[in-house]
C-alpha cells in the first residue's frame, strides 16, 4: 500500500454505510467521515443530471473549511421519466415510488465529487434499470421490510429489490451508491490509491 505518511487524508462526506463498504472493496479506508448537511431541495425545473451533480459538489464544498485533506462526496437519485425520486419520507411514498417503477425502465444517477486543495473533479455515472411488473403484495411486503428507508427511489438493489431488476445497463456499484471504477480514478488523481493498485 506504500507509505501512509505521505498520502493525503481522505474525508468521506457521507454517513452511508454502503459507500464505506464500497470503498473497502477497492482497498480504501477514509480517515474521517463527516456527513455534509446541505439543503437537498431541487431547484424549480432543475434537470436530474444538474441536480445530482450540484448535490455532490455542494457536499464537497461544504466540508472544505473543515479539512485540508481530500474530500470525497457523492449523491444518488432515481429518475423515472422526468421525476426525481429521492429518499421516501414515509412508507406510503415508498409504495408510490415502487408502483411508479413497476414494469418499466428508470435511470439511477450517481454523481461523485473529489475536492483536493482548490481543485474539484467530478464524474456523473448513469445506469438504466428495468423492473419486472410488481404485484401489490410484493410492494406491500417490500415496504414492510423497511429496506426502503434512506434509499433513493425507495429501494436497495443490493438487497431484496435485486429480485425486481430484470435488466441493467451500467454500473452496479453506482446504483448501490458509488461507481467504483470512476471513483478510484478520481481518488488516484488526488493522490489516494487503494490496496488493489
Amino acid at each position: 500500500m506504500g507509505d501512509m505518511t505521505d498520502a493525503p487524508q481522505l474525508v468521506l462526506g457521507s454517513a452511508s454505510p454502503r459507500r464505506l463498504e464500497l470503498l473497502a472493496q477497492i482497498g480504501i479506508t477514509p480517515q474521517k467521515i463527516i456527513p455534509a448537511d446541505i439543503d437537498e431541495t431541487p431547484r424549480p425545473n432543475e434537470a436530474a443530471r444538474d441536480y445530482v451533480r450540484r448535490m455532490a459538489r455542494e457536499k464537497a464544498q461544504k466540508l472544505r473549511p473543515a479539512t485540508d485533506g481530500v474530500i470525497l462526496s457523492a449523491d444518488t437519485v432515481v429518475v423515472a421519466g422526468r421525476r426525481i425520486l429521492g429518499k421516501p419520507a414515509d412508507p406510503a411514498e415508498a409504495a408510490r415510488f415502487l408502483h411508479l417503477l413497476s414494469g418499466r425502465r428508470h435511470k439511477v444517477m450517481t454523481a461523485v465529487a473529489v475536492a483536493a486543495g482548490d481543485r474539484l473533479h467530478e464524474r456523473l455515472v448513469e445506469t438504466t434499470i428495468r423492473f419486472a411488473p410488481l404485484s401489490d403484495q410484493q410492494i406491500k411486503d417490500y415496504v414492510a421490510s423497511g429496506e426502503w428507508q434512506g434509499k433513493a427511489g425507495g429501494y436497495a438493489i443490493q438487497g431484496r429489490a435485486g429480485a425486481f431488476a430484470i435488466w441493467m445497463q451500467g454500473s452496479f456499484s453506482a446504483v448501490v451508491g458509488l461507481p467504483l471504477a470512476e471513483t478510484a480514478v478520481l481518488l488516484k488523481h488526488a493522490g489516494i490509491k487503494g490496496q488493489t493498485e
